[in-house]
């Protein structure tokens, strides 16, 4: 079994989280969540989420804490273990989110109670308790 390391951003803006819909058509099309993406060979996963965040949103974003690891067994049901963490985030400036086409369709800002209705993948719902 092979380990897959991502890193996911929370940003919060005025008291509500930033959310991104993967594109129809996608892995997990029509899904929300959290900006972020996979580690690099030799990147550290806090500058995976800057970098992931810039180029999934066009924001400029710095890392303020962690908020927490989830494991879990890959969805697609390879053998695969996926190692993830997401860390809270504040904005260098405040600027427009602007989408990349070719991975996402649509972003919202929901508080953390509002987006339990949101269709987010299990790992995402996991991280909004943190």
């Amino acid at each position: 079994m092979t380990d897959k390391y991502l890193a996911y951003g929370r940003l919060i803006r005025d008291g509500k989280i930033l959310f991104i819909r993967r594109r129809p058509g996608s892995f997990l099309g029509g899904r929300w969540e959290l900006p972020g993406g996979t580690v690099e060979p030799g990147e550290r996963p806090a500058e995976t989420v800057v970098r992931e965040f810039a180029e999934e949103t066009g924001l400029t974003v710095r890392v303020t804490g962690e908020r927490g690891t989830h494991s879990w067994d890959d969805v697609a049901g390879r053998p695969m273990r996926i190692h993830a963490a997401v860390y809270a985030l504040s904005e260098e400036t405040t600027g427009e989110v602007v989408l990349d086409p070719e991975e996402h369709d649509a972003f919202t800002w929901h508080t953390r109670e509002e987006a339990v209705e949101l269709n987010l993948a299990e790992h995402f719902r996991r991280a909004l308790e943190d």
